[in-house]
């Protein structure tokens, strides 16, 4: 065999050796590396256990606090309430890292491929997808949540506010008989947001409630009539054709608040107390003012045998500022609603047309 024959065979085997050797040390730093990342992440879990119960404590103590402020409990009790909570939660910050830890014993004793999951919210695996597979994939996150204590009393909630019904205008010297809307086609429409707040501290008997809603009031004008602005004079004239459809919306946006009472449902557990006015009587008397956002005229006719849509958006002299009275009588989440607006619909005009809204609201918290 030649000099260069030689070299080239060991050049070979030394090459392919190498390459043998690197894999296995890969293979090897990659399963230390499974094992030490799993138990790495075990330590930091360990930690935020710590920083969670302190957290569950330090809400615990408020909550107390809070209790004893409202003279509801004395200092006395208030500290051997505070003493058992911290008490309580060394117990579990005690437990919860024995299990921590007898994950990472596990882990050391096997290899990369073993699964540590369970209830502890924690998730952690690494390996192949099965005993066959050769792609490799990293899995790392939260199994669940744990809750926070709950806050020992609630005063102010918050709920979704949908209401729909009729609509129509109160005219000064007319009789809503004689109103030019019909009374089955014109509705009005609102959707918000409210919070309630209990106004004393030992009854639920008593109520603010508040928050924003968008209103959408609409007339269905009858008699082929249409609203025309001449020099800031909004009137109603007949149309020069034959109306398939002839609406008037306007768009608001307001600020209710009502005074609510009724009855309501005391629930009390050991470490907090809620009323509720579930299937309970209660009434809502108050008002709401805001800003309108936007007006629309909605024509529809046929000319010369086309269908035409005609939609006149502001221009309408429109009140900028509305205002009014509501009130709502309610058994549980279904009321029977009314709002009137003091404002009049249009400004500056020779008859003053008030807005008047009756319907059901639904206050879904």
């Amino acid at each position: 065999m030649s000099t260069i024959t030689r070299l080239l065979v060991y050049a070979i085997i030394s090459v392919t050796f190498g390459t043998i050797q690197a894999q296995e040390k890969v293979k090897d730093s990659l399963e230390k590396t499974s094992v030490d990342y799993k138990i790495e992440a075990l330590e930091e879990l360990k930690v935020k256990i710590e920083k969670e119960e302190r957290e569950y404590l330090k809400a615990e103590i408020e909550s107390i606090n809070e209790r004893q402020d409202a003279k509801q409990i004395t200092a006395a009790e208030a500290e051997d309430l505070k003493k058992v909570a911290a008490e309580k939660r060394a117990a579990n910050i005690e437990n919860r890292l024995a299990i921590v830890d007898n994950k990472i014993e596990l882990l050391k004793r096997n290899d990369s491929a073993y699964s540590v999951d369970d209830d502890e919210s924690f998730i952690f695996r690494i390996g192949g997808r099965g005993e066959d597979s050769e792609d490799e994939f990293i899995y790392l996150g939260k199994k669940n949540r744990k809750h926070k204590p709950y806050k020992f009393d609630r005063r102010t909630t918050s709920d979704i506010v949908f209401a729909i019904g009729f609509n129509n205008a109160i005219i000064e010297g007319q009789d809503l008989d004689d109103s030019p809307y019909k009374l089955g086609g014109s509705g009005f429409m609102e959707l918000g947001y409210a919070w309630k707040t209990r106004i004393f501290d030992n009854t639920n008997f008593w109520r603010l409630k508040y928050g924003f809603s968008f209103q959408w009031n609409k007339f269905d004008i009858k008699d082929n009539q249409y609203f025309v602005n001449t020099d800031g004079d909004v009137i109603l004239q007949e149309f020069p054709v034959e109306l398939n459809k002839a609406k008037f919306r306007t768009t608001n946006l307001v600020f209710p608040v009502h005074l609510e009472f009724g009855p309501s449902k005391k629930i009390e557990k050991e470490d907090y107390f809620r009323y509720s006015t579930r299937n309970k009587f209660k009434v809502g008397l108050g008002g709401y003012a805001g800003l309108n956002i936007g007006s629309m005229q909605k024509l529809k006719y046929k000319e010369d045998g086309n269908r035409i849509k005609n939609k006149q958006r502001g221009g309408f002299e429109v009140n900028e500022f509305v205002y009014g009275l509501s009130g709502y009588l309610a058994w549980g989440d279904t009321a029977l609603y009314v709002k009137y607006d003091l404002n009049p619909l249009f400004k500056d005009q020779a008859f003053d047309q008030n807005n008047i809204s009756v319907g059901l609201r639904f206050d879904m918290d």
